[in-house]
């Protein structure tokens, strides 16, 4: 007869998912950033890179992949987030009587999870429905309004990656306590550098509209 799994197995089981989903998340975060980020050195090199993706399916199979992939990893990252008001203002409390940096960092990645997963939806939907994917019609995008909407998603979307990569080198034991700061610096220089890129890739297609 087997044994019963007790609930300490399924908050392990959830963890796991929650950090492998996280994961795949991060990698497909920060690879994108790079391709779209081309544009910088060249619009027709970005053209390449989407076409490509489009002539192989790639964008196609992977894009609604994503979508479910976020919804998945929400939906098991909601168990642990404050959505009630009074639930919020135990945690802030909480973290001011501690003072320690990890907590905010988790409080950080509450609210940007809420703003990519609304965010996501708005994002895919508009692109693959606008298919093919050319800087031009990027351009076009911006300048009908969704300029605001990537100024606020681009940051959300940077913060929780990088937030999210130290919280699972923590978890995981990668990065030990003692090396807590110097990998908090570096997830900072890192997060900065692709808010750069992703700065100037937005104003590199406004400008070419």
């Amino acid at each position: 007869m087997l044994a019963s799994r007790s609930p300490a197995d399924a908050r392990t089981r959830l963890d796991f998912w929650q950090a492998a989903s996280g994961a795949l998340l991060a990698l497909f975060v920060c690879v994108h950033l790079i391709l779209e980020g081309s544009v910088v050195l060249s619009p027709a090199l970005t053209n390449g890179i989407a076409w490509l993706l489009e002539a192989t399916f790639l964008t196609q199979v992977v894009a609604p992949v994503i979508i479910l992939l976020v919804v998945f990893h929400f939906w098991i990252a909601a168990r642990k987030m404050p959505f009630r008001a009074n639930e919020l203002a135990i945690f802030v409390r909480h973290s001011r009587s501690l003072r320690e940096a990890d907590t905010w960092l988790w409080l950080v990645q509450v609210f940007t999870a809420v703003v990519i997963l609304a965010g996501a939806f708005f994002h895919v939907y508009t692109v693959m429905t606008d298919l093919p994917i050319t800087v031009d019609g990027s351009s076009k995008r911006l300048h009908d309004g969704w300029l605001a909407f990537y100024v606020v998603f681009l940051p959300c979307v940077i913060l929780h990656t990088g937030i999210g990569v130290y919280r699972l080198a923590v978890k995981y034991g990668v990065c030990v306590k003692a090396a807590r700061d110097r990998w908090r610096k570096w997830i900072w220089i890192v997060m900065g550098c692709y808010l750069v890129l992703g700065a100037l890739a937005l104003a590199r297609v406004w400008f070419l509209g």
